[in-house]
């Protein structure tokens, strides 16, 4: 695991303490991108938290955004949410 890598899932595990959260590197499969020449990742991550409960898809990708806000456009090009409540699993 890369220390970027690391350090996304750092800043998600600290904001949301989620249940599950799964970040993956898509980078590869962007390789040749004009968004990719940076050197900045394109990730996708699914969390699972509370923090998310009776918030819409926007609030909910806000404060992802806020949560890796310094990270964007430096360490991260894109990065594509799953956010969901607990309670939103179980269904």
């Amino acid at each position: 695991m890369n220390n970027r890598f690391q350090r996304i899932e750092d800043k998600i595990n600290s904001h949301f303490f989620p249940a599950k959260c799964a970040l993956q590197d898509d980078s590869e499969a962007h390789r040749g991108h004009a968004g990719a020449a940076s050197g900045a990742g394109h990730y996708s991550v699914t969390i699972i938290s509370e923090k998310f409960e009776g918030l819409n898809r926007i609030s909910r990708h806000r404060l992802v955004y806020d949560a890796v806000g310094d990270l964007m456009h430096t360490e991260i090009h894109a990065l594509v949410i799953k956010a969901l409540s607990p309670r939103e699993t179980q269904i």
